[in-house]
């Protein structure tokens, strides 16, 4: 994994000056300030007393999930019930550039924290609300949580065997895209502020769309066909061959034979040059149509042979193939070393901590290394003597005692 990194506060990225205030739980908002907060912006996580919920996703006692997720941003902690945590949050909201909050729609307005306050208060402000279902619609007051949604946006039900239940991912996935999906739109704003096409402006990001966004073609589909597609495993519904297939040795490769020319080099190479001259294979459609026969041949011939072998011959063939890796076998990968795909960062409990390296890469503007995940509260003294308050107002507004 090479060098460790170390982090440098001092250091500048492409979006430094940018200031985010990020009032949201667990992942999705993470997610998103992550990207923006990779690349210089000063994000600033306003936590409640008890922590924004990530630190207690814990593995073996350590809170992975927030070291991960949590670098290179700062945090204070604010009772936002106490009227001295509001006023100071307000000013904060002056200063800021960026608001990403994930409360349930109509929450923020209760609070007093309206866009349109938020923006009277500063006309520049690009307000990020993430919800699970977007904030209109029957759906709108449901709790947004992933699971829900990757249940609703189709993505189970295609998930899995056909024969089984549908199956839920075993990771945030609707956060995490839904995270991707805000920063794009955040930076899309910041873009269209500075081109003087907006001022502040609302995003409306629910986990629902970005989920269903990515599933493909199923409306249309569904639309002029009146068929819902079915659970196929690790088959596919649009390419065959497509699937995982056990070698000998008990590992599993996947393979893709999605164009004409690579499905027939794959027939070639697992000795059934027949297949290609059978009208049943003879296009795309044909192969979807006739998979069962497809993956039979195929799925013979891996179980042949070793792992490696099988692997070493397709590729040489031109097959699109590759291992089927769990986390071990990533980290001795020689792609992953190379690339610094996985790389170490400096931390105080561990000394050193694997973790994903800042993605994508930027040639001339590339991402940096300012801060390591914080503990809760740690730089709410120093965030707030930033916007001008002076001693007296920062101890009112970091007390952490009951609301009265």
């Amino acid at each position: 994994m090479g060098e460790v990194r170390h982090f440098d506060p001092e250091v500048q990225g492409p979006l430094r000056g940018i200031r985010v205030l990020d009032l949201s739980r667990l992942m999705a908002g993470n997610m998103l300030s992550l990207q923006l907060g990779d690349f210089g912006a000063d994000v600033v996580k306003v936590e409640p007393p008890a922590g924004d919920p990530l630190r207690d996703w814990k593995d073996e006692g350590h809170s992975f999930f927030w070291k991960t997720y949590g670098r290179n941003k700062r945090s204070i902690t604010l009772d936002l019930r106490r009227g001295s945590a509001m006023d100071a949050l307000w000013k904060l909201v002056e200063t800021a550039d960026v608001f990403i909050e994930n409360y349930r729609p109509g929450t923020l307005e209760k609070m007093g924290l309206a866009p349109e306050a938020l923006l009277e208060a500063n006309p520049d402000l690009i307000i990020v609300r993430i919800s699970g279902f977007g904030q209109t619609g029957p759906y709108a007051h449901l709790p947004g949580f992933g699971t829900i949604v990757e249940a609703m946006s189709g993505f189970a039900d295609r998930t899995g065997f056909p024969d089984r239940e549908p199956v839920l991912p075993p990771l945030a996935l609707a956060d995490m895209i839904a995270g991707i999906y805000g920063a794009s739109a955040t930076m899309t704003a910041l873009l269209a502020r500075e081109r003087g096409l907006a001022r502040g402006q609302v995003i409306d990001l629910s986990l629902l769309e970005p989920m269903y966004s990515v599933l493909g073609p199923e409306a249309a589909i569904f639309s002029q066909t009146g068929k819902v597609k079915q659970r196929v495993g690790s088959a596919s519904n649009t390419a065959s061959p497509r699937n995982v297939y056990r070698c000998a040795d008990g590992k599993y490769l996947a393979l893709s034979g999605s164009t004409p020319g690579v499905a027939r080099r794959i027939f070639e190479i697992i000795g059934r040059p027949d297949m290609n001259a059978d009208p049943r294979f003879a296009t795309n459609s044909d192969r979807v149509k006739n998979r069962a026969l497809v993956d039979e041949a195929v799925g013979a011939w891996f179980a042949q042979r070793r792992s490696e072998e099988a692997l070493a011959v397709t590729r040489e063939a031109g097959a699109t193939v590759g291992p089927v890796y769990d986390i071990a076998d990533i980290m001795v990968d020689a792609h992953y070393r190379e690339r610094e795909i996985i790389v170490e960062a400096e931390d105080e409990d561990f000394g050193a901590l694997a973790m994903h390296n800042i993605v994508p890469r930027l040639s001339a503007t590339p991402g940096v290394w300012r801060r390591p995940a914080p503990a809760q509260g740690e730089h709410g003294r120093e965030i707030l003597a930033e916007v001008g308050l002076d001693a007296e107002a920062i101890a009112a507004a970091l007390a952490l005692e009951p609301a009265q």
